[in-house]
């Protein structure tokens, strides 16, 4: 089936299983891909008064369109106030202003910690990565992350080849070691399922989308996973969740 008359992609499914975790007046600071298109589907169907900020220094940006990039004219000519990116990091992460930060990952580990830098040896990296840009900070200070990635056993690790954000660390009272401000990972959504932390801060299984088995789950993942004993199945997509999310992105690729 065609994505304009089927049944949601896994990436569409991704995409509203993170814009429901979304809460009306919070403040999200948006990234790009999947964390952008849910933060601003999640602005226009049940959260109208979330406060979108951006890397760029973007705050409370009401873009008209799906921006393309933390820099998109949209953004600029929307926001309620325009910072540098300093100010934006030391005002508004640093300070713990920030409710929701949006994450992806390139690896994931079981206790949510995330490699965004290099795949292989940092000396001798297979592929070098986008890097940190404000990760860390956004990890440590954001009273609570939403993580966004593709489920597979690339992706969800045994070990890190690098740790770039701090989930968990090495477990329960890691982040408080560390002195870090925020909650850390509440919840990491894939196109497979959705997953929480343990009280030990390990990744479980908590829920599968609809038309997934759980041994699909685990057979993505790079360590032996846990799943919750009242293991749930999300919601399907509502066609208005669907058809608000392809709205948006027909718009992008007609700007483009």
């Amino acid at each position: 089936m065609s994505e304009e008359n089927g049944a949601a992609t896994p990436e569409e499914r991704m995409t509203i299983a993170a814009a429901r975790e979304v809460k009306d007046r919070q403040v999200l600071l948006v990234g790009v891909g999947p964390p952008n298109a849910a933060a601003n589907l999640a602005r226009r169907l049940h959260a109208p008064d979330a406060v979108l900020i951006y890397e760029s220094g973007a705050i409370e940006a009401k873009p008209a369109r799906l921006p393309l990039s933390i820099g998109d004219d949209d953004l600029a000519e929307t926001a309620a106030e325009l910072v540098s990116v300093p100010e934006m990091f030391n005002y508004w992460v640093g300070a713990g202003r920030i409710d929701v930060g949006f994450l992806g990952a390139a690896q994931l580990d079981r206790h949510a910690n995330i490699n965004t830098t290099v795949i292989g040896s940092y000396e001798h990296p297979k592929v070098r990565l986008p890097g940190a840009g404000g990760a860390p900070e956004i990890a440590a200070n954001s009273r609570e992350v939403i993580i966004l990635l593709r489920q597979s056993k690339r992706s969800f690790v045994d070990k890190l080849d690098f740790t770039t954000s701090i989930g968990y660390g090495d477990g329960a009272g890691a982040r408080e070691r560390l002195g870090f401000r925020g909650a850390g990972p509440t919840v990491v959504i894939t196109d497979l399922g959705v997953l929480r932390p343990g009280a030990d801060g390990e990744l479980e299984l908590v829920a599968i989308h609809p038309g997934v088995e759980v041994e699909q789950v685990r057979d993505a993942t790079g360590w032996p996973l846990r799943v919750r004993d009242d293991l749930q199945t999300t919601e399907p997509p509502s066609e208005r969740e669907l058809e608000t999310l392809r709205e948006m992105r027909a718009a992008v690729r007609s700007a483009a």
